[in-house]
């Protein structure tokens, strides 16, 4: 045998053994709960016994009558989508006013940015000090005014509505640190050779910059899609899934059935059927915007 291939064969192999721990622990911590969670969604399992029978596709046909499932997949689309559309444009607005030059725009690109490394759960609490009936930072303003006390996280669709800006809020900052990178990818001579031709600020933007950003669009969407549509900690540390199960979304529903109502066998349906769709839904948005791309070399 040629001893280049011996030697390309030899260092593949090398290179195959350094690859087995990751794959050691791709498949113990995400295939073996994969397919363990699978097998339990086809039983009724409570969540501690040593006993559970099969009941088919019982747990599945459930979810198809289970107002609770249809209140928490209504309120993960609007976790998703409208996070994600409310992070986007305004880290967008963030990274083009950041892109320009003036002398603290690197405190300012810090400030918008911190919210992303505390944790959800810490966020979601300060916020809750915020918008508690009694003795909350908002009520407290209000009563400044001699107006009414307000249960801001006590009816549903305001609920819902809060915790999607509050999750935005927290995470535009990651919004503009990609679109920042993707400014400062675009060449300057096409601005340049667009400003010689007449073109204005706004067609510049609309001809070259968003055509030229749409890989950073696809990331930074893609990324706040699934972060929303998983959306957990916000809403646990703001209103446990209330008022009722007004506002859970099928993260914490996963979540109450399991620990709240001994369902673990019903909670498993849930989180294959919530695998199935964020992957689902990731794919779908991946393929919309690269379908949009354009390649300016």
């Amino acid at each position: 045998m040629n001893a280049k291939i011996r030697l390309f064969l030899n260092s593949n192999r090398g290179l195959s053994l350094l690859y087995l721990p990751a794959v050691l622990l791709f498949i113990v911590f995400v295939i073996y709960p994969l397919f363990s969670g699978i097998n339990l969604s086809f039983t009724n399992w409570n969540g501690y016994s040593q006993k559970y029978n099969y009941v088919g596709f019982d747990n599945y046909q459930k979810m198809l009558t289970d107002q609770r499932f249809k209140t928490a997949f209504i309120n993960t689309l609007i976790y998703g989508f409208g996070s994600a559309i409310l992070q986007n444009v305004f880290g967008l607005l963030y990274a083009l006013l950041l892109n320009m030059k003036f002398k603290i725009r690197v405190l300012v690109r810090t400030i918008v940015y911190m919210p992303v490394i505390v944790a959800q759960l810490i966020m979601g609490y300060v916020w809750y000090f915020l918008v508690q009936y009694d003795g909350g930072a908002l009520n407290e303003i209000v009563a400044l005014f001699h107006g009414e006390p307000i249960d801001w996280m006590g009816e549903k669709v305001r609920a819902v509505i809060i915790i999607t800006v509050i999750n935005a809020i927290q995470f535009v900052g990651s919004s503009m640190i990609i679109y920042l990178a993707g400014l400062q990818g675009i060449p300057q001579s096409l601005n340049e050779a667009a400003i010689i031709d007449g073109a204005n600020s706004l067609k510049r933007l609309r001809f070259i910059t968003f055509p030229l950003l749409m890989p950073s669009i696809t990331t930074s969407f893609t990324l706040n899609l699934i972060g929303g549509l998983g959306l957990f900690a916000t809403i646990l540390s703001l209103t446990g899934g209330g008022p009722g199960y007004a506002s859970h979304s099928l993260s914490t529903l996963i979540n109450y059935f399991y620990f709240s109502n001994q369902d673990a066998g019903y909670a498993a349906a849930i989180g294959i059927v919530t695998f199935i769709f964020m992957m689902s839904i990731s794919i779908a948005t991946l393929k919309f915007f690269n379908k949009r791309e354009v390649d300016y070399h």
